[in-house]
């Protein structure tokens, strides 16, 4: 296929250029997508944080509306929106082609995000709060939910027809996109196997094990494209990786290498059986180590921008390499099933969400937009992160002490003063977390409502 030529700004090294036509709206089209998914994912933020806060749940008897927030918040900011940008990022390094499949793709997430959106106000909404993809027992949400996966199937299979980087490993960056687009699809035929082979059996544990599979091969897709955002982030600001492009071009293939188990692993043991959760729980554990010298990249291309004058880009990579980091490390501490474990995925996801905002702040200009200036762009990461770090430290605190997860007000069971110390933290920290996201989405708003200077 032909490399996609520039349209907006000029060549830089190490840095993709994006065509013109459709690469740049469609991912104008999932951008917007993916920042309508974060308002509603953060609207219902502020009652997750709140139903756990000790004092603010004695008044405010939130235990009720807790799991049915909590299902439609992780589902938009964690399904919607990391998939929305993940879209944004296949469309724009990919090429033109296919354009009615990647609107065909498009136009199914955006309906199946409005109705899953609203499903929680119509009759039965009942919750089931399993891990990746939380359910509401509603036939709304579950259209919502096929929907939505149909048009992420169109939009990977486009990604993996049009990302295939034309220059070979000279051109990591769309060889990582590439790669991440195999996880994608790899983890959609999981959950599409799954539920053709895993029998009825009670509920929570039913999607608890339809999600497993497909839902830890994810994290290999979300860890490669953060990856891809913190190079094309230092890239864009003059810092291209100190590695050669075939250097990190292997770097990419050895992270993806585990990938190769996820067909072995439901071709060798029956779908939902205890050997079958347990070898997934492996991967992650013997799995993301390969990933390694990829974030030992990061790190050295992140050192490289400690000359740069400030950006928000340059602000998000920092926060994203500290919540990552932090996310990984409480990864090996999980004991048990308590709130280490939310501090553990809320750490690694946080990671990935804020590489994708600062890929974002890079992109505005790119995709026709206003740039995304000023001091609140700049501080923006820094309060989402530190806000996220203030929430993270909290669970792990609090799940030192046996706070259990998933539970809210007065289930918690919060009787001893260094309990309620962490979840106070957790509460604090997760107030100015949502008030960093609503910013990102300000910031995000003033440029996406105005064109790029000519």
């Amino acid at each position: 296929m032909d490399s996609p030529t520039t349209t907006l700004s000029s060549p830089m090294p190490g840095r993709p250029t994006i065509a013109d036509g459709t690469p740049v709206r469609l991912a104008r089209a999932w951008l917007w997508l993916g920042v309508m998914a974060l308002i509603g994912s953060g609207l219902l933020a502020v009652l997750l944080v709140l139903s756990r806060t000790p004092g603010v749940q004695d008044i405010f008897p939130l235990k009720d509306l807790f799991r049915a927030a909590l299902v439609v918040h992780v589902d938009l900011s964690v399904a919607v929106w990391f998939m929305a940008f993940a879209a944004v990022i296949w469309s724009a390094i990919g090429c033109a082609g296919l354009a009615g499949l990647g609107w065909t793709g498009f136009g199914l997430a955006a309906l199946a995000t409005a109705l899953m959106s609203v499903s929680p106000f119509f009759p039965a909404a009942d919750p089931v709060l399993n891990n990746y993809i939380p359910v509401l027992r509603q036939p709304l949400f579950f259209a919502a939910l096929w929907m939505f996966a149909a048009g992420l199937s169109l939009t990977v299979l486009r990604a993996l027809l049009t990302t295939w980087p034309a220059r070979g490993l000279a051109e990591p960056l769309r060889l990582g996109a590439l790669l991440g687009a195999v996880a994608g699809g790899l983890a959609l035929l999981a959950f599409f196997w799954s539920w053709s082979m895993v029998p009825w059996i009670e509920e929570t544990n039913y999607y608890e094990v339809l999600f497993w599979g497909g839902g830890h091969t994810l994290q290999f897709q979300h860890a490669l494209l953060m990856v891809v955002a913190w190079l094309w982030i230092a890239a864009q600001l003059g810092r291209p990786s100190p590695a050669s492009p075939r250097a990190v071009s292997v770097l990419f293939l050895v992270a993806a290498v585990p990938l190769l188990a996820v067909p072995a692993i439901y071709l060798l043991v029956p779908a939902g059986s205890l050997p079958h959760m347990e070898l997934f729980a492996k991967l992650m554990l013997w799995g993301h180590p390969y990933m390694g010298p990829l974030i030992l990249l990061g790190a050295l291309s992140l050192w490289s921008l400690r000359g740069v004058p400030a950006d928000p880009a340059k602000s998000a990579y920092v926060a994203s390499f500290t919540l990552f980091a932090l996310g990984g490390v409480l990864g090996y501490l999980i004991h048990g099933v308590n709130v280490v474990i939310p501090a553990h995925y809320h750490g690694s996801t946080v990671g990935v969400t804020l590489a994708f905002m600062g890929l974002a702040y890079v992109l505005l200009p790119e995709l026709g937009f206003a740039p995304a200036a000023g001091r609140m762009a700049v501080w923006q990461p820094y309060v989402y992160g530190f806000g996220q770090l203030v929430h993270v430290l909290g669970l792990a605190w609090s799940g030192g002490y046996g706070v259990q997860r998933k539970v809210a007000g007065a289930d918690q069971l919060l009787t001893t003063l260094p309990q309620k110390i962490g979840m106070g933290m957790m509460g604090l920290g997760g107030l100015i977390a949502v008030i960093g996201g609503l910013l990102f989405v300000v910031v995000c708003l003033r440029a996406m409502t105005r064109r790029a200077p000519r």
